[in-house]
């Protein structure tokens, strides 16, 4: 009976080392599956600053989708995020694609002579009774250039007169 008893014991001990074994081997799957999905396809994200509203307003929370841009290319008036200096990362809109002219006049966005609604501006733009929202300029006076560069984009923030975009810091390789 001792000798019975003793097996059993065995038994179970085994069972519970098996069964230890088996939630660790799941926990680290789920450990080295979340850190891929996480560095590859997604990042979460925390919108500092004013330079989106009224679309993104500070301390937002967001999750970038890392993985569509390389199977793929931006589409005009995405919200993208890119790195603008090693430590810094902007959140602007995406709104002149590889080859366009872009220009703003008198508050309204130009893509290749075609003006362009921006319905997400109209909550600012009704707010304004000192001059435009949009300040004046063409593509030629930012980058030298008058259309936007093969390989780049021309980004700028929903809140144009608190954005450092594109109409700073010229375009933004994609």
């Amino acid at each position: 009976n001792v000798l019975i008893m003793i097996a059993r014991v065995g038994e179970i001990m085994t069972k519970k080392k098996n069964e230890v074994l088996e939630w660790i081997k799941a926990l680290a799957i789920a450990v080295l599956l979340a850190a891929v999905i996480r560095y590859f396809f997604f990042a979460p994200i925390v919108v500092d600053g004013y330079s989106m509203m009224p679309t993104l307003h500070t301390q937002d929370r967001m999750i970038v989708n890392k993985f569509s841009y390389k199977i793929g290319e931006p589409n005009r008036f995405d919200i993208v995020v890119f790195h603008a200096t090693v430590d810094k990362d902007y959140i602007k809109r995406v709104i002149g694609l590889p080859g366009d002219h872009v220009e703003y006049e008198n508050d309204t966005l130009y893509i290749n002579g075609e003006a362009f609604e921006e319905p997400y501006l109209e909550e600012y733009k009704n707010q304004l009774i000192d001059g435009p929202l949009t300040e004046p300029f063409d593509l030629e006076s930012i980058i030298g250039q008058s259309t936007v560069p093969e390989g780049h984009i021309f980004v700028m923030g929903d809140n144009r007169r608190q954005s450092k975009d594109s109409s700073h810091i010229g375009t933004v390789p994609i």
